[in-house]
Parts: structure tokens; C-alpha cells; sequence
């Protein structure tokens, strides 16, 4: 099975992506198990919850894998708990950390900035996309890992996707 990664700041399609890529290859998706974490929280998170956010993610993804149909397309990952912790709180736990460098990807896709910003009320930082990006990438470049960028209207970012996946196939 191949997993897919969506990465990237807030804001620039991942959930989409994974959703509609899920429903046309007829496979699962791994949504972002932050929200319904923090939905649930009744109060302003900490970072201590970064912890449990970051361990309900991947439960998650362990969750579903076992139903996915060769393909399992992943909204979120310990890259952005890693990146999140250290923007917010200038550091990261160790447990994500090692969960980074452990777990890998058969994609990496990083959702480009040229979307327009979606107001909603988990999203922190509508005028630091473009600060954010270029750490997402820079990140990826360090974990030594091959990734495709994003960018284009919902139409385009779906070629590119199955022009990858295809590659994935041989």
C-alpha cells in the first residue's frame, strides 16, 4: 500500500485533496485528527495537548489503514505537529520527533499558498503563508525526502497528483 502525505500550511487544500483523491481512486483518507481534538476541548489548547493531538493523528492513520484499497491519502502528519509546535512554542516534543523521522511516505505533496485564506476558527495564521511554506519546505529538504509542490486551481493540483500516483504504479 501506498501512503500519500498532504503537507503544507493551513489553508491550502490538504483535506480537499485527500478527500477528493480518496473518493476517485476508492480508497480511505486520514483526516486531521487536530479538529475534532480541539472541537472537543472546551477550552484554548496548551501545548501539551500538541502531544495528544500528535498520538490521536497517527492512531488514527493506523486505524484506517487496513481498509484503504492500495492507496491511503493522509491529510496531516508529525511534520506539521513539528512545525505547528516550534512556530507556536519554539519547541517540539521528542515523541514527535522520533514518530517524524520513523514513520515515511511513498508522496509527499506540499500544498502551495495560492488559494485563497479560508476563515475558520482553528486556523491561527492568515498572513504567515508564505513564512510557513517556505519552513514546510525547507523541512522536507531536511528530512531528505522527495516531494511534489502544489500549486494551481483544484483542477490542476488533481493532475498533478494523478500524474504522481501514476509514477507510483511504475
Amino acid at each position: 500500500m501506498h501512503r500519500i502525505l498532504f503537507t503544507g500550511p493551513e489553508s491550502t487544500g490538504k483535506s480537499e485533496m485527500a478527500r477528493l483523491l480518496a473518493e476517485k481512486y476508492d480508497t480511505r483518507w486520514v483526516p486531521e485528527y487536530a479538529r475534532e481534538y480541539l472541537e472537543q476541548l472546551g477550552r484554548p489548547y496548551e501545548e501539551a495537548d500538541l502531544l495528544h493531538i500528535a498520538q490521536g493523528q497517527l492512531a488514527l492513520e493506523s486505524r484506517l489503514a487496513p481498509h484503504a484499497n492500495r492507496l491511503l491519502f493522509v491529510d496531516t502528519s508529525m511534520l506539521v505537529m513539528k512545525v505547528w509546535s516550534e512556530y507556536k512554542y519554539g519547541r517540539c516534543h521528542p515523541w514527535i520527533l522520533e514518530q517524524l523521522h520513523r514513520r515515511r511516505y511513498s508522496l509527499y505533496a506540499l500544498c502551495g499558498i495560492d488559494i485563497p485564506w479560508a476563515p475558520d476558527p482553528q486556523r491561527e495564521n492568515p498572513n504567515e503563508r508564505q513564512e510557513l511554506y517556505e519552513i514546510y519546505r525547507r523541512e522536507l529538504q531536511v528530512l531528505g525526502v522527495s516531494f511534489i509542490e502544489l500549486w494551481g486551481s483544484r483542477e490542476q493540483r488533481l493532475e498533478q497528483m494523478h500524474e504522481a500516483i501514476k509514477g507510483l504504479n511504475g
